[in-house]
């Protein structure tokens, strides 16, 4: 979507009767989830349930920085991490003709960390010629040390050489406390400045009003079994970007499709046995891979285990047409089996 590859219609999954055979499924926005009762409230129904699996993601919450949703509201901002969004960020940067794109995370944890990196690439291939002369030039802006921190430093070292060699400014522990939209000024928690013509933000992530009413947790996020991804509720899953899953050094495992997928196939298996049914155990490994896209149909590729016991074992392959390549043929197969 942000480098124009995609429209909305093709990546916008509607699951049919036909992909979910016997599946009653209800369209609904869930307002409350009552543990005690065993119930999920809707806008329209109650439904009860004898298991229930919670894969509600994360939601934004852009007015958690001071300033942030007047400089989105002024189109001096744009963010990526929805249809729209992402749309219309490619258009501002269509019509920038000169200036300083800053892409900015605004907090964590935010879905997919590979992301705010990855949207540079994307949109330095965009500008194309205004970025290769230096009529624009981009700049990241992140919270932690270096990219991907829980991957461990090689891979985030590796991630910041491909960011210098695509010419792409690193500004490490930038905690962004404020933005006034009438200067274009991103201010720091460290009490530092930086301008900007065009900011595109990673807005903070916050667990959904839904998720946090289940009352798992203070946080709203939902602290899981990193095997089974139980709750503390005898018969409550979770899985996803809704959840907090602890890794052996400590660290939150990263929000990221690829681990949302497997969980939730371990997940099935485990309310298939709590329901009585003889089918075997499955354990969520922690392992899994993701892409970096460098806007040339070429892509990097990080591969490891988050669960190795002292720290996530991680290699970022350098960026080849065949990584594009794989990732395309992934989000065929996802598309396919939802819209079949």
């Amino acid at each position: 979507m942000l480098r124009g590859w995609r429209r909305p219609d093709d990546v916008r999954v509607r699951p049919t009767a036909a992909s979910l055979p016997g599946v009653e499924m209800v369209t609904a926005t869930v307002a409350h989830i009552d543990i005690a009762a065993q119930v999920v409230h809707t806008d329209n129904s109650v439904i009860g349930y004898d298991a229930l699996v919670i894969a509600l993601g994360a939601a934004l919450n852009t007015d958690a920085v001071p300033g942030l949703s007047d400089a989105l509201d002024a189109d001096v901002a744009g963010q990526f991490y929805t249809l729209d969004g992402a749309a219309e960020l490619r258009a501002k940067v269509e019509a920038l003709e000169h200036g300083r794109i800053a892409v900015a995370i605004a907090g964590v944890p935010f879905k997919c960390p590979a992301a705010p990196f990855e949207a540079a690439f994307l949109i330095a291939a965009q500008l194309g010629d205004r970025y290769a002369t230096g009529t624009v030039q981009i700049d990241t802006f992140t919270p932690d040390p270096l990219p991907m921190p829980v991957a461990g430093p090689e891979v985030g070292e590796a991630l910041v050489s491909m960011l210098k060699d695509h010419g792409v400014g690193f500004h490490p522990r930038k905690a962004l406390a404020r933005v006034d939209e009438a200067a274009r000024t991103m201010h720091f928690g460290d009490g530092t400045s930086e301008p900007f013509d065009l900011l595109a933000v990673v807005p903070p992530h916050v667990p959904s009003a839904a998720a946090r009413s289940a009352g798992l947790s203070e946080s709203g996020w939902i602290p899981v079994d990193p095997r089974t991804l139980s709750t503390s509720a005898d018969n409550v899953w979770a899985i996803g970007d809704a959840t907090v899953l602890t890794l052996p050094n400590g660290k939150p495992l990263p929000k990221a499709a690829v681990f949302a997928e497997a969980q939730a196939a371990v997940v099935a298996h485990g309310v298939a046995r709590h329901l009585g049914y003889d089918v075997a155990e499955r354990h969520f490994t922690g392992t899994g891979a993701c892409y970096v896209e460098t806007g040339d149909h070429q892509a990097a590729k990080g591969d490891g285990d988050f669960f190795a016991p002292s720290a996530p074992s991680v290699t970022l392959y350098p960026p080849s047409r065949e990584f594009h390549e794989e990732k395309v043929a992934q989000e065929l197969a996802w598309l396919t089996r939802w819209k079949t």
